[in-house]
């Protein structure tokens, strides 16, 4: 995350990324089951990753990015950005703070009508994560989230599948599941 951080100030001549054209905040936040995503620094090699959205009082978006490093045995890693609603119209572009005072475009290039699958993009076109409210998904909906990332110009083969097995830890299973929307995750 911290090498796209550094990455998020590069600007791109292409046209800005489509998004929704609204997303009610209240409804996007609680558990994001990540099952595909353009691996950075910190995230290679990611198991049971989960992002978490929490609406403060404030307004700030409180995030928890948990996943297992290298394996579904392998170390809890945890990042805690802070986002911001960058276009209030929407609500669909953010920005992510993971390191002050540098912010990252976040941009929800996708929110299925159900509200239960979505596709966040970075403007660069070379990182994009697919998530959804339950850790599996069908290959036919993989295919179609590759396809729409496609359609703007990202290359799906920089894409890799999230690997969930949460027999191995089932109390952050139920943990996860527990807090929804109610509270950030941690703070249990």
């Amino acid at each position: 995350m911290i090498l796209l951080l550094l990455t998020a100030g590069c600007a791109t001549s292409r046209d800005p990324l489509p998004t929704p054209p609204y997303v009610d905040l209240q409804s996007f936040m609680g558990a994001w089951y990540v099952v595909g995503y353009t691996p950075i620094l910190v995230d290679k090699e990611a198991h049971n990753a989960v992002e978490h959205y929490y609406l403060a009082e404030d307004g700030r978006i409180l995030t928890t990015y948990q996943f297992r490093k290298g394996g579904f045995d392998g170390a809890l890693k945890t990042y805690t950005p802070v986002g911001t609603v960058h276009n209030k119209e929407t609500n669909a572009e953010w920005r992510m703070q993971f390191l002050w005072p540098f912010k990252s475009p976040y941009i929800i290039l996708y929110l299925s009508p159900e509200k239960d699958r979505t596709i966040i993009a970075h403007p660069n076109r070379k990182y994009a994560w697919i998530m959804q409210r339950e850790p599996q998904i069908a290959e036919s909906d993989y295919a179609a989230m590759l396809d729409r990332l496609r359609e703007v110009g990202y290359d799906p083969s920089l894409l890799q599948r999230v690997p969930h097995d949460w027999s191995h830890e089932p109390e952050r299973w139920q943990r996860t599941q527990a807090v929804g929307r109610k509270r950030p995750l941690g703070k249990e």
